[in-house]
């Protein structure tokens, strides 16, 4: 029996991860540089970057006056920002385009009196990034039951994790416009995220299984992980090539494979070559 494998219509880096790679990578070029945490929530492009000279500390506090530092997709609060700066370290500020809108919002609706609403994940980095710019009256939900365990406030100002599903978001907002006298959102999901989440969806629907490639740690890999289940389809998350397992796809017809933002092409690729290797056997 036949079996075709497909490629979702948009998988893999977006243009902020790219950005951020290629800059890491001329960087460690010139000298060895230091990334406070992951660049991005891949364990094996981050080993190569390591390999390149790009290494990894979870603090500056070591580092000395004149070190490069760069400063991840995910952003950081202003107060670790301004203590690098002090330090005398060299910034690379490789914060995600959409990331620094949806600081600024939050910061600009803190200044204009409005507490601060993230709905996102608590304990992610990007989230602790926005946290820093949106006051101390804020708050994070991560789905619409957490309203009932959060203090709200009458005027209320909205903003996302860039890698929410568009689902989530809307329900949380939905529901507090019924609590709050006076709600403004900004829509900050990154458009590239739609997209991926988007042609996973249509992807899903045509297909027997799905497998999701991207690290486990990768919020928006895990959220395409998410969307392929409702759709019904099984659906095996792999980081590597070597975690597929053949009886995975005993009597498919038809594999779709996507891939999170943070997964670099050539992973994506020996997923590919492996599923079409399977096909011919």
């Amino acid at each position: 029996m036949t079996m075709d494998v497909i490629l979702a219509e948009k998988a893999g880096f977006c243009f902020g991860v790219q950005r951020a790679i290629n800059t890491a990578f001329k960087a460690a070029g010139d000298r060895k540089v230091y990334c406070l945490g992951p660049l991005i929530h891949n364990p094996q492009e981050v080993s190569r970057l390591r390999e390149a000279g790009v290494e990894t500390v979870e603090d500056f506090s070591k580092l000395k006056s004149g070190d490069s530092l760069i400063i991840r997709s995910h952003g950081v609060p202003p107060a670790v920002l301004a203590s690098a700066r002090e330090k005398g370290l060299t910034i690379i500020d490789l914060t995600c385009p959409f990331v620094a809108k949806a600081q600024q919002h939050a910061q600009s609706l803190s200044r204009e009196g409005y507490q601060v609403v993230v709905v996102g994940e608590k304990k992610h980095p990007e989230v602790q990034s926005i946290l820093g710019y949106a006051g101390e009256s804020s708050v994070v939900l991560e789905q619409s039951g957490d309203i009932d365990q959060v203090r709200l406030q009458g005027r209320l100002g909205v903003v996302a994790q860039t890698t929410q599903s568009y689902g989530n978001f809307s329900e949380i907002v939905l529901r507090l416009l019924r609590l709050s006298n006076e709600l403004k959102v900004f829509n900050t999901i990154c458009s590239s995220t739609k997209e991926r989440q988007d042609a996973t969806q249509v992807l899903a629907a045509r297909v027997d299984v799905m497998i999701v490639v991207g690290g486990r740690n990768s919020a928006n890999t895990s959220r395409l992980v998410s969307l392929s289940r409702e759709a019904g389809k099984p659906t095996y998350h792999v980081e590597v090539v070597d975690e597929i397992r053949s009886d995975w796809l005993k009597g498919a017809r038809t594999v779709g494979v996507t891939a999170g933002a943070s997964t670099p092409s050539w992973v994506i690729d020996a997923v590919l070559e492996r599923l079409r290797a399977e096909e011919k056997s």
